[in-house]
């Protein structure tokens, strides 16, 4: 297989403009001859669905949940960024870049994140024209709030609902094209195959959720905004229905998967609460502003913070990464915790907490200011722990949340499969080994409102109409494929049930191939999975049937889905013989115990190639060269 990333030549300034304009157009009337599918309403799908639609393609939006307000971009609370540098205080495009770069530990293609630091402005340009209610500095300019792994204040928020807001202003743009009828919306539609026509992507097979009823679709381009798949983890931030089966379906009929062990732990989740726990909750970076993060200094003190005399306290962050202090990179920061905790001194039940303290914050600029910074979520805190973190810290521990991995494309976003877009974190393309803080709106928004639109279009011109209809032979068969799963998972008979085999499943993912990883681990965790799934296919309970809403069918497809990744997410992280973001193997740290990155034999993309039922996937590497970011230490000390 032969990876052609489509990158464009010239300065990296211009590689983009440049590109735009060599792009092949379709014309406003013959834009209304062509159809598109678009699979995710969240930001990335929302933006694209309204997007086309605006310029007069036939859109066909599809999303699980009853409305697609409730897409899991509304959980992203803390902020956009952009390099307006109203701040004043040495932000750029270039620095932007530079530190998205950085911050994926130079496992990104730099072409991809300059594109994404240039749209930045117009992505807030664009919210703001649609009443998006970002927070504003007392002279009436938009505010911005420090993040993770920048030395700047880029990033725009709307008090702690972030998503939620600009889910808001998408979802106007969205339902103006519903209303004009260019965008049909279908919920509660859950995408279960690809339709390939001639190797071309010409629609997808659904089940209508509440009715059980399986329908095919046709279109002349499909575009897949279905996010990630944290939720292999059982335990993650994720909402309960993010899944990887229509990633997965893609992969299986040849789209190729990119760094699948690329996963993200978040440093601030609220820590478990008990073995019957279905998610973990996020709280936001946004925290890591006013909130300094803390552990008592001797092992085994259990004393109550209050009783905890400053002296007596260690603020590591601070301590260890002045730099950067308590914004050090989410990946970074959920090492350190883990290992406070690892000696001894998390704090909480078992020991698996670490303290974010408003304290310091409230004296300086007082409640007033912290309640209209953070009233939200300090509300949220304390409703899921029945404590006021006005008057004593917030406990967190590191997560499950975003994953960097995620179906290959090229800088057009489209993926192996001509006519298969991949928009959002559905794709593996702008972040490398580690996502900064902020930046997943940034890219869901800047796929589907800035690039989709043009590189779309260029595919259609050179392409034209499918010329399929529901009545070609692939449509049956693959409905077919699909009614036969159903069927298998209705009939096994077993005594499982799907949720007691993903927890069993997410414990093995979470022990061998999550905070850190080592070669003893991963392979223990390839001889694991493969049982959990044989298990699974043998002794799997799904009670109901397929004429009506069935949850627990619906679970039992996704986990079918979620074995077969986490399998390739261990073989992922074992073939990767270096630490780098978020991807730790104990083997390959320094001595003070920070990642140390292998460049000389892994400054590559590694792409999964499916290559059949029960065998082995074949790995092939997209080189990563490095012009403008010399890779360098990565540090935040």
């Amino acid at each position: 297989m032969k990876l052609d990333a489509k990158i464009p030549s010239g300065p990296i300034q211009e590689k983009w403009d440049r590109h735009r304009f060599e792009l092949k157009l379709v014309n406003p009337a013959n834009k209304r001859k062509y159809s598109v599918i678009v699979v995710g309403s969240g930001l990335a799908g929302g933006s694209a669905a309204a997007t086309l639609g605006e310029l007069g393609y036939h859109v066909d939006c599809f999303c699980y949940q009853d409305s697609a307000r409730r897409a899991h971009s509304i959980a992203a609370q803390g902020g956009i960024n952009a390099a307006k540098n109203y701040q004043n205080d040495g932000d750029s495009i270039w620095r932007l870049f530079y530190d998205t770069v950085k911050g994926g530990d130079f496992r990104a293609r730099e072409a991809n994140v300059y594109r994404l630091a240039q749209i930045s402005n117009a992505i807030i340009d664009q919210c703001v024209a649609q009443g998006v209610p970002f927070g504003r500095e007392y002279g009436g300019l938009l505010d911005n709030r420090s993040f993770g792994g920048a030395q700047v204040s880029r990033t725009f928020y709307a008090r702690g609902q972030t998503g939620q807001q600009l889910l808001l202003g998408c979802y106007q743009a969205l339902a103006r094209q519903v209303n004009t009828g260019q965008v049909k919306m279908h919920v509660r539609e859950e995408m279960l195959d690809l339709v390939l026509v001639n190797g071309r992507a010409v629609g997808i097979v659904t089940r209508n959720m509440v009715t059980g009823e399986i329908r095919k679709w046709v279109a002349d381009a499909v575009v897949l905004a279905t996010g990630g798949y944290s939720n292999a983890y059982y335990l993650s931030t994720n909402a309960k229905g993010c899944n990887t089966t229509a990633v997965w379906r893609a992969y299986k009929k040849g789209a190729v998967f990119a760094n699948p062990c690329y996963t993200q732990i978040h440093p601030t989740g609220i820590p478990q609460h008990g073995e019957y726990q279905s998610k973990l909750t996020l709280m936001s970076e946004s925290l890591r502003n006013d909130g300094r993060v803390w552990v008592p200094k001797e092992v085994g003190d259990k004393r109550a913070p209050g009783d905890i005399p400053e002296g007596e306290r260690d603020y590591y962050l601070e301590r260890i990464y002045p730099s950067f202090g308590n914004l050090a990179p989410r990946d970074v920061s959920s090492r350190a915790a883990k290992r406070m905790c690892d000696e001894g001194r998390g704090v909480g039940p078992g020991g698996r907490g670490v303290y974010l303290d408003f304290e310091d914050a409230i004296h300086r600029v007082g409640i007033d200011t912290v309640r209209a910074r953070y009233g939200n979520l300090f509300h949220m805190y304390e409703k899921i722990t029945g404590e006021d973190p006005y008057k004593v810290p917030m406990r967190i521990y590191p997560a499950p949340h975003y994953t960097m991995g995620g179906l290959w494309v090229d800088y057009n976003l489209m993926s192996t499969i001509p006519g298969l877009f991949v928009i959002g974190e559905a794709n593996f393309s702008d972040h490398g080994a580690n996502r900064l803080g902020a930046s997943a709106l940034m890219q869901g928004l800047a796929d589907g409102y800035f690039v989709i639109p043009y590189t779309m279009g260029d595919f259609l011109a050179q392409n034209g109409p499918s010329g399929v209809s529901l009545d070609d032979p692939a449509f049956a068969e693959t409905e077919n494929e699909v009614r036969a799963r159903i069927d298998r998972l209705l009939n096994i008979g077993g005594d499982r049930t799907p949720d007691n085999l993903h927890i069993e499943l997410g414990k093995v993912m979470w022990d061998y191939c999550g905070m850190s990883r080592t070669k003893e681990g991963l392979e223990g965790a390839l001889e694991k999975i493969p049982q959990i799934r044989q298990e699974f296919w043998e002794n799997l309970k799904v009670v109901g049937n397929n004429e009506s809403l069935n949850q627990t069918l619906e679970k039992a497809g996704r986990l079918a889905d979620f074995m077969e990744l986490s399998e390739l997410m261990c073989r992922d992280a074992l073939a990767r013989e270096e630490s780098c973001g978020g991807h730790f193997r104990e083997e390959h740290q320094t001595e003070d115990g920070e990642a140390k990155r292998n460049d000389e034999d892994f400054s590559h993309v590694s792409v999964w190639e499916f290559k059949g039922e029960d065998q082995a996937p074949e790995m092939h590497k997209e080189a990563l060269t490095f012009e403008n970011c010399k890779p360098s230490i990565r540090s935040y000390k």
